[in-house]
């Protein structure tokens, strides 16, 4: 029904930058909520920074300064842009939708994921 795909990770030295995209696709009317979480081995899947269809956004405190989350609506994609990156960045992220109208199906209130995508941080 809905699939999101991921794009942008790689290899960056500290203190660079990179920019994650994940568009959505399916019969979506809308999206209420898009955000970006990440898990790194060994570790439990945690929150980067979600945006809403209005443009309500949140971060988690280690990324404050540094990440900025957006969105452009008409095209369902979120973009994650990454400043000044550590080796504790290191990690799968991936895309999350939540909040889906469908054409035809109505609600959605199930959270769609997408594949992931890695981001190292080393030098």
């Amino acid at each position: 029904q809905v699939q999101l795909v991921e794009s942008g990770g790689g290899l960056v030295q500290p203190g660079g930058s990179l920019r994650l995209s994940c568009t959505a696709s399916g019969a979506i009317i809308s999206i209420t909520s898009m955000g970006w979480y990440r898990q790194a081995p060994g570790n439990q899947r945690e929150l980067v920074a979600t945006i809403t269809r209005g443009g309500v956004i949140n971060y988690a405190e280690s990324v404050k300064g540094r990440f900025t989350i957006s969105r452009d609506n008409a095209i369902n994609t979120v973009y994650l842009q990454m400043n000044s990156l550590k080796p504790e960045d290191t990690a799968v992220y991936c895309c999350n939708a939540e909040g889906i109208i469908l054409s035809g199906l109505g609600y959605r209130g199930s959270p769609y994921w997408g594949q992931g995508t890695q981001v190292t941080v080393s030098s």
